[in-house]
């Protein structure tokens, strides 16, 4: 096993809301080597690997000079995806960046590799709610944590709940409460890998649909850092658009997204 943290990007061509998406052209250049050149440009002392299950997402990232791994294209999900990766690069901490993730940052990657440095079998990310219609959102992840950092549970529900409002919040409520948006970034320690396909499918993970509570069940302890780094998941094609303007908008102010 490698003691160095590896990056693996899992990248399938399926997608149910926006098929294709990851060689969807922005400015001339694949969705899939926006986000290959941000971990590049942002994380270069880690070792980069894509998990592909095609010919085109394997041809457009090699032919960029990335290293990918051939998949299978069954899995069901991408955790199990990393978990054959991993079989052939053999890391110690597989560090899961989202193929559609094009504006993650360096400090982002270093802060899931220092959440497995304690007890955690899995580190994720949160983020502060600002906007009340995000919290109520069941697209947005909630995810409360205990004082050591550690995820408590995770939901589509509103987390924690207003009681004494009715449940009702407003900005001045999330800037005085811990709510925090979970964000799809993970780091996990090989052994996690190697077990996660063999634990059985919980109710949780069923009713939520929420692969990480089959961890949490499971009895797995997850470490939740916080950023107040903005990132962008394209999900569909207004995704592609709002990433767009951010671009513009970095290069008309001639400033650098945030690294």
């Amino acid at each position: 096993m490698s003691k160095i943290p590896s990056i693996i990007v899992p990248a399938r061509s399926a997608s149910m809301r926006f098929p294709g998406k990851l060689l969807h052209e922005v400015r001339g250049k694949p969705v899939i080597l926006w986000t290959a050149d941000r971990i590049r440009a942002v994380a270069p002392e880690f070792p980069l690997y894509f998990a592909v299950d095609d010919d085109s997402l394997e041809r457009c990232l090699t032919e960029a000079g990335y290293l990918t791994i051939r998949t299978r294209c069954d899995h069901p999900s991408g955790t199990d995806r990393l978990a054959e990766a991993n079989l052939m690069v053999g890391a110690d901490v597989v560090i899961n960046v989202q193929a559609d993730e094009p504006l993650v940052t360096g400090n982002q990657i270093r802060s899931l590799a220092s959440g497995l440095k304690g007890e955690a079998s899995i580190a994720t990310l949160a983020m502060p709610f600002s906007r009340p219609d995000d919290f109520i959102d069941p697209n947005q992840v909630k995810v409360v944590r205990d004082r050591a950092g550690y995820a408590l549970y995770f939901s589509r529900s509103p987390m924690p709940f207003a009681r004494n409002t009715g449940g009702k919040v407003d900005i001045d409520w999330l800037a005085k409460h811990a709510c925090y948006c979970h964000l799809g970034l993970y780091a996990y320690k090989a052994e996690f890998l190697n077990a996660f396909s063999d634990l059985e499918p919980s109710f949780l993970e069923h009713t939520e649909k929420l692969e990480q509570l089959r961890a949490m069940e499971h009895g797995y302890r997850i470490h939740v850092a916080i950023t107040n780094q903005t990132t962008i998941s394209i999900d569909t094609p207004k995704d592609l658009s709002d990433f767009e303007a951010l671009l513009d908008l970095s290069s008309s102010s001639s400033s650098r997204l945030t690294t």
